[in-house]
């Protein structure tokens, strides 16, 4: 997608590493959206739903994107070059770099199921610690969890640094080696009180203070694009780690209202509201006992509070069961969910769908008769989604203010079936203008190297009211 509109030559990227796709979003500094581009993340599967990503296969796919990207952009009128990059990307999934900077681990993805023997085999101190002080509930989705199962199968820890993959990435480009503290926040190494390693767990992992690299906040320069394989238009442009992706959808609209959801619909959806203060200890332990997690926002000084469910995977592999692999088969299925009432046409109970928990992300199908056609089967899994979503709701209104307003962004944000069924349990519901949140937000942080860092943040952009 490209935009017409007359732009300064002094253009920046942001860079989304997500779970479906890696996608890089151009902009002028004024925020003038130029390119966007995506290629699919190059996940390895293999038996029982175990996922990689070889580091390789990652920068192999950027390489050929920002080539894509530079290409596209040279032909337009009066060409600049790109002077800075940020990039952000999903949590929980990086990288084992040794003291050579060459990776030693593949990327296993967040969804992986990997991870549950480390879990059981945890020490009694540790797993009745780990949710107060990290924020996270304990499960095989965080990193340490993850490292815990690569060290017992024989990679070492010892010598290696751990590196989320935007870190990595920015690594790879040329940037000094840096960790960002909302990526840091979920891993469950991150001690959320203090804002460092956890003494202890890293102790249970053979590790030292230098596991981690040093911490920067969402923004901080940390070097020049220099990688051979970078093309031209991007060397010596100014590198950032943004931060988690959800998060930096924050920013593409100027911010969070301290009372409003942003919902993020992609492989997961989240369910995010921003904070001036930590959630203290206890609350933080009694939230993760309904897998919501207590981390630290991009933005210096403030707090999220971010619940999740796998609906969006869910309704991938709902669309494949019904044959359907591109957008037209999409928008063929999302008319004929709407079509017909969000509690579908058959009895009550003739489709019974499970899976959506965060802890989950099997799609499990009861079906009870005849008549399940795909936009039923559709609907159910909506159906589904709003369950848990109510559910997530009411724990979260028990420890914090109420939202009154939601903003729901992310690829699935696009389906009207989709719309409908969120607007009747989120408050306000409001639909992003925006196709890629994420990436804009990112490329809006690129833009503050370029300017003063202490400059107010950009207009919040309109949305669509349901």
């Amino acid at each position: 997608m490209t935009q017409s509109a007359p732009a300064s030559s002094r253009w920046v990227a942001g860079l989304d590493l997500g779970s479906t796709g890696v996608k890089i979003l151009v902009t002028d500094e004024a925020g003038t959206q130029l390119l966007a581009l995506q290629r699919p993340t190059p996940w390895q599967h293999g038996p029982g739903g175990t996922t990689e990503l070889e580091p390789r296969a990652l920068l192999d796919t950027l390489a050929g994107l920002l080539d894509e990207a530079a290409s596209r952009l040279d032909d337009r009128p009066g060409c600049g070059r790109v002077e800075a990059l940020a990039i952000s990307g999903m949590g929980e999934t990086g990288v084992l770099v040794d003291s050579q900077g060459s990776p030693r681990s593949a990327g296993i993805a967040w969804f992986d199921p990997r991870g549950a023997e480390q879990v059981a085999a945890l020490p009694e101190t540790l797993r009745g610690d780990f949710a107060g002080r990290t924020g996270l509930p304990l499960g095989v989705q965080v990193s340490a969890v993850k490292l815990l199962h690569l060290r017992d199968n024989g990679v070492p820890l010892t010598g290696c640094r751990w590196f989320n993959l935007p870190e990595y990435v920015a690594l790879a480009l040329g940037g000094t080696s840096a960790g960002e503290l909302s990526l840091a926040s979920r891993t469950g190494l991150l001690d959320q009180d203090s804002g460092q390693l956890w003494w202890e767990l890293a102790d249970h992992l053979g590790v030292g203070d230098d596991f981690l690299p040093p911490m920067v906040t969402s923004g901080t320069d940390t070097g020049a694009v220099a990688a051979a394989w970078a093309p031209p238009m991007f060397a010596g442009a100014r590198l950032t780690v943004a931060g988690h992706d959800h998060l930096v959808s924050t920013v593409a609209g100027g911010g969070l209202d301290p009372d409003r959801y942003l919902v993020s619909m992609g492989t997961a959806e989240v369910l995010l509201r921003v904070l001036d203060e930590p959630i203290p200890y206890a609350a933080r332990a009694h939230l993760a006992g309904y897998l919501i997690n207590c981390v630290r926002h991009i933005v210096p000084g403030q707090y999220a509070v971010v619940a999740g469910v796998k609906t969006g995977l869910l309704m991938r592999r709902a669309l494949q069961l019904a044959g359907i692999s591109d957008r037209a088969g999409r928008d063929t299925l999302d008319a004929a969910a709407c079509a017909i009432p969000l509690e579908g046409l058959l009895p009550r109970d003739a489709i019974e769908v499970r899976g959506a928990r965060n802890d989950d992300g099997v799609l499990s199908l009861t079906v009870r008769g005849d008549g399940a056609t795909p936009a039923e089967l559709f609907n159910a899994v909506l159906r589904h989604g709003n369950d848990e979503i109510v559910r997530l709701v009411e724990v979260l209104d028990g420890v914090i203010p109420p939202a009154r307003s939601t903003i729901l962004t992310g690829g699935w944000a696009g389906m009207a079936s989709v719309r409908r069924a969120r607007s009747q349990v989120l408050p306000g519901l409001e639909v992003s203008t925006r196709g890629e949140d994420t990436a804009y937000g990112a490329a809006r942080i690129a833009a503050r190297l370029l300017t003063d860092q202490t400059a107010p943040p950009p207009a919040r952009t309109p949305h669509t009211t349901l």
